[in-house]
């Protein structure tokens, strides 16, 4: 069973054929000889080149509940990564078929096509765009190594500076303009909202206090200096700390999930040392300030929110089902009754494991059940039977590392369970 498209996948994809739509009528037909239908596929690949283009800067801006008929921040992340690489392989298709239309008159005319004279600037404003398209994506290939996470958000700003050269070069060659300025205010409009006037609509907090969890692990409990965030539960925010004796990541801000329910005056948000950043925020002063932007995702919503769930948590992605129990012990909006596995290599890695066992004793809506795998290793199809009987009629959620993660959605995909009922959110594009 396949899953269904996204209501923010229907909008994109209308989006992305409306220039495309508009300039068909002009562009002919694939009939003829090789040099004419070399042209039509030529200016179709830079078409669509464009708009996927735009459409990718669109996607940057991450305006709360922008993401939601996408699917959640994540999905919506990896759809503006796939349309840039999209984009760039076209915009290459596009170069190649121009030139290659060219050659049957000599290889003088394909050189001159490419590469005119000077004063035929709509064409060299479409290399100048290819280039800083070229230095945008390289440090994502492998042979760079992995790109530093806050060197790569300012590289942004090259792409765009490719957008724009992009738009320039299109609206001096289209025919009809209006699409390429619609997508182009768009497109534009959302990198300049991203790196102009969000980071000045964050929300304040101060850290109230640094509860540690296991080693390598805190959670932090933050009040709001004004109204705060409103936020469901399973939901993200990106984090700024401000405290200046941080030895990493002041200023700087990086994605972690809510552990708090929605009803809690407080938010609690618990880190584990991963990286740089992190691994300063076990130590980070209280009183001092953070700064707030989301709420994002929508890891709870459901195609059948009547059904019961099954919860499979492990590491640090514990965090969203945490926020779930204690918003079901608040009484709050997760509706159904909730079994929650939560698998950790032993019980000093179980993190939440006393509260959550006293969650489940005293409301009859969540159960818990704990897995070791140094006792145990891997869950299997017996364990769950054993302690959830139903698990195969409820909706799944997944959370954990990325090797739990796969080796669960193999053992539900054995079992026949289907697609759209598994969900499972993973911020590696965050």
């Amino acid at each position: 069973m396949q899953r269904l498209p996204k209501p923010g996948d229907i909008a994109l994809i209308a989006a992305l054929l409306l220039p495309l739509a508009v300039a068909l009528p002009r562009l002919g037909g694939l009939g003829g000889p090789p040099e004419l239908w070399l042209t039509w596929v030529g200016r179709v690949t830079g078409i669509l080149a464009l708009s996927m283009m735009l459409l990718a800067g669109l996607m940057s801006c991450r305006v709360p509940g922008f993401d939601r008929p996408f699917g959640g921040l994540a999905r919506l992340w990896r759809l503006h990564h796939w349309l840039g690489f999209a984009a760039f392989i076209l915009v290459m298709v596009h170069v190649l078929a121009l030139g290659l239309a060219s050659v049957p008159a000599s290889l003088a005319a394909a050189v001159a096509t490419l590469f005119p004279s000077p004063v035929q600037g709509a064409i060299w404003l479409g290399w100048l765009a290819w280039l800083a398209m070229v230095v945008f994506l390289a440090p994502t290939f492998g042979f760079f190594g992995k790109p530093y996470y806050q060197r790569w958000k300012r590289l942004h700003l090259v792409s765009a500076a490719a957008l724009l050269l992009g738009l320039w070069h299109a609206l001096l060659l289209a025919g009809e303009t209006w699409p390429w300025w619609l997508l182009g205010i768009a497109g534009l409009g959302a990198i300049a909202w991203r790196k102009g006037m969000a980071p000045q609509r964050r929300h304040a907090y101060r850290i109230e206090q640094v509860a540690p969890l296991a080693r390598g692990v805190v959670e932090l409990v933050l009040r709001p200096e004004g109204s705060g965030i409103r936020h469901e539960a399973g939901q993200f925010v990106y984090l700024s700390p401000l405290d200046e004796t941080l030895s990493a990541g002041r200023g700087e801000e990086h994605p972690y999930t809510i552990a708090s329910s929605p009803s809690d005056m407080q938010l609690r948000i618990g880190i584990k040392e991963l990286g740089d950043a992190s691994r300063a925020l076990q130590s980070v002063t209280p009183g001092t300030r953070v700064l707030i932007e989301g709420p994002y995702g929508e890891f709870f919503g459901r195609r059948f929110p009547k059904r019961d769930m099954l919860w499979l948590g492990g590491g640090i992605g514990i965090t969203p089902f945490v926020g779930g129990a204690r918003d079901l012990a608040a009484g709050g909006g997760i509706a159904g009754h909730a079994h929650l596995f939560y698998l950790a290599n032993g019980p000093d890695r179980a993190y939440y494991q006393k509260e959550l066992e006293g969650i489940a004793e005293a409301h009859q809506s969540f159960s818990f059940t704990q897995h070791y795998s140094r006792e145990r290793g891997r869950l299997d199809e017996a364990f769950l039977r054993h302690h959830c009987p139903d698990y195969a009629e409820r909706e799944i959620y997944i959370c954990g590392p990325p090797g739990m993660n796969q080796h669960l959605l193999r053992l539900l995909a054995d079992q026949g369970i289907p697609a759209a009922r598994i969900h499972s959110e993973v911020f590696d594009f965050l």
